[in-house]
């Protein structure tokens, strides 16, 4: 039986479970208020249906998961044990390999095996399958019946279901919770761990205020020194992410944000908000393309024209136009929810003085929302930062310290993807680089979130 079937039936035996429980609640309830307000029940009938499912579908569902780790084991112990695997090799890389291949071909992943012995085997192995798999269903239809009688016979008036379903409730909830911290604690060692490997054969100080990034020398043998310094990458992404992507999205951004909020009619408003929001839909892939393919010889031209004759083909200034205009949306939404709540009164009592529409959007709706803005623009430049494909398509590859937008540059994201990309020895300091900075923007993008979320929680205090 397969695993969707299993599954299915258990979700049946569950909503069986369910309508039983809450028939026989239902019924003691009725016979609990004929008899007076001393003998009420202390849970709905729906309490009681959903104690006795999550009793029939649980226990099952706990020991599928188990099984479905132990029974690999036991079905490749059962064919080792079996006549027909008397001629498998004794080398262990071989041996896996035929059991492998053998599994494969009896599980239908594969049609035909390159190994004879393989194919011996592959009977054996279906029989194996086919008796673990009844076994483990027959197991799990056993805790279900088992779980779902013992959770009826305790359907009684004075029985707390309630009480337990909120709990496991609460249980799950706090697992959800705890699973994503444990995740994030796990992203976070597995980056110290890989850096202070790569800080062992590099110095810091070399690597945040070195000048020279050529980590293919140091992999060619030439030496760590001076091979990992990585403020051309840091200065990469400052100068695409978060100088001309921001003089392009900060702009564009706070204005369509001032147009639809002030200005615009709610008709014109309904059909703009979403159009500007597509942007933020559209797959960074695209956006390179777009990049690569229409702004970059675009730029490159316009350079020519006006006499800057070493223009190159990928350009800070091509990736840092199309990232400024995909995270337009960010801008935008933050600084028309920031406008928006400011309050009314205050616009009014702005016009009643006999401002403009124009002054009072100047010197009372943008200061008053400014610390909403300045959040948006932070969780923007953090968006930007970590953004990898408009740069890979369109800046290029070169790890240049320079201030011409038409140069070639590129970023921490950029570098992390070429150092990773391949067959790679985690055990050299051009592989572990690739940890290490992804640990510096790491923090990099959680400063700049922890301090916009700060400034928009003063700002929230102060309007809500």
């Amino acid at each position: 039986m397969t695993g969707p079937a299993i599954l299915l039936l258990l979700a049946g035996l569950g909503a069986i479970a369910w309508i039983s429980a809450r028939t026989r609640a239902t019924r003691l309830k009725t016979v609990a208020e004929a008899s007076g307000p001393r003998g009420a029940m202390h849970s709905l009938p729906g309490y009681h249906g959903w104690y006795v499912a999550l009793w029939t579908v649980g226990p099952a569902l706990l020991f599928l998961a188990v099984w479905a780790n132990i029974s690999p084991g036991l079905v490749t112990q059962a064919v080792v044990d079996s006549p027909a695997a008397q001629g498998l090799p004794t080398d262990a890389f071989s041996r896996t390999a035929i059991l492998s291949e053998a599994r494969a071909i009896a599980t239908g992943a594969q049609a035909g095996g390159f190994n004879p012995m393989s194919r011996q085997l592959v009977e054996p192995y279906r029989v194996a399958l086919g008796r673990y798999d009844v076994a483990g269903v027959a197991l799990a239809m056993i805790l279900a019946f088992a779980g779902g009688a013992y959770a009826f016979t305790r359907i009684r008036p004075d029985f707390r279901a309630r009480t337990r379903v909120e709990r496991l409730v609460m249980g799950v909830l706090l697992g959800a919770s705890l699973l994503a911290i444990v995740t994030t604690l796990g992203i976070v060692a597995s980056l110290l761990w890989e850096s202070l490997r790569f800080f062992a054969m590099v110095n810091p100080i070399d690597f945040l205020f070195g000048t020279k990034w050529s980590p293919q020398s140091a992999a060619m043998g030439y030496g760590n020194q001076d091979a990992f310094g990585a403020v051309p990458l840091f200065w990469g992404t400052i100068f695409i992410g978060a100088i001309i992507a921001m003089a392009v999205a900060i702009p564009l951004g706070l204005m369509s944000a001032i147009y639809l909020t002030q200005y615009a009619r709610p008709t014109v408003r309904k059909w703009m908000k979403p159009l500007l929001e597509v942007l933020a839909g559209v797959p960074t892939v695209v956006y390179g393309y777009f990049a690569a393919l229409t702004v970059a010889p675009a730029l490159r031209d316009f350079a020519v024209m006006i006499g800057i004759h070493n223009a190159s083909s990928e350009s800070a200034l091509a990736a840092g136009l199309v990232m400024g205009v995909m995270i337009i949306p960010f801008v935008s939404s933050m600084a028309d929810d920031s406008i928006a709540a400011v309050p009314q009164s205050m616009r009014d009592g702005s016009l009643a003085m006999g401002a403009t529409t124009s002054e009072t959007i100047k010197r009372v709706l943008i200061p008053a929302a400014l610390p909403g803005v300045v959040g948006g623009v932070l969780l923007a430049v953090s968006r930007a930062i970590g953004e990898t494909m408009i740069v890979v398509m369109a800046a290029g590859l070169a790890a240049n310290l320079t201030l011409n937008p038409f140069a070639s540059v590129t970023t921490v994201t950029t570098q992390i993807v070429q150092l990773l990309t391949g067959d790679q020895e985690f055990d050299s300091a051009k592989t572990l680089a690739a940890f290490a900075l992804g640990l510096v923007l790491f923090v990099v993008t959680l400063l700049l979130n922890i301090v916009a979320l700060r400034v928009v929680k003063k700002y929230r205090e102060a309007y809500e």
